[in-house]
């Protein structure tokens, strides 16, 4: 057991490693424009809503709460809202209609021009989540993607996105809430100095 965490403590540091290099060629762009888009939303009033499956539904849960809570200063509430935590509305759509439309039919029901839509998929393929982006990008609305494998279905509906590419879900995972506690922390150190 020992020589299979060890394994995984090397991968992950490899991983946090090479992400270094593509943080440095576009990666810190990415995430300052994420970062900017939020604050601008957050301006005009927009609502922050996310989703995802899984572990990825963890992190939009995880960033909704930075938003509404606070990531390390003290603030205003900023309005987030994760498309998985409301079992009834879940349960009701993929009963009524698919699983694949658990978070589409949220995206119509809610979403708005100046709201961005921060869709995650480590795959860039989840058919809920592609189609809640697709429903938000028919309203207008901007939509943040976050995925583990480049050029995806995801990231080609997408205003941007930021793509942690590997072949292990949990280290795209890891990468990918790394760049969003940086996000938070930008947005907020915004929205603060104003």
């Amino acid at each position: 057991m020992n020589d299979q965490t060890k394994a995984h403590i090397v991968e992950a540091i490899e991983t946090h490693k090479r992400m270094t290099v593509q943080f440095e060629s576009n990666g810190l762009e990415t995430i300052a424009s994420i970062a900017e888009i939020i604050t601008e939303a957050l301006q005009q009033g927009g609502t922050i809503y996310l989703c995802g499956n899984g572990g990825s539904a963890a992190d939009a849960q995880h960033i909704a709460g930075e938003f509404v809570g606070r990531f390390r200063r003290e603030r205003k509430a900023l309005p987030a809202v994760a498309f998985s935590t409301d079992t009834s509305v879940l349960t009701c759509i993929a009963n009524d209609y698919a699983y694949d439309k658990v978070f589409a039919r949220q995206a119509e029901a809610l979403v708005r021009k100046n709201d961005i839509l921060w869709a995650f998929s480590t795959s860039g393929t989840s058919a809920n989540v592609v189609a809640a982006a697709q429903v938000a990008r028919n309203k207008g609305t901007r939509v943040i993607a976050f995925t583990g494998r480049a050029d995806s279905p995801l990231e080609n509906i997408a205003d941007i996105c930021f793509c942690a590419e590997n072949e292990s879900t949990a280290r795209s995972q890891e990468i990918h809430q790394l760049a969003y506690h940086i996000i938070c922390d930008l947005v907020e150190r915004h929205l603060i100095n104003e």
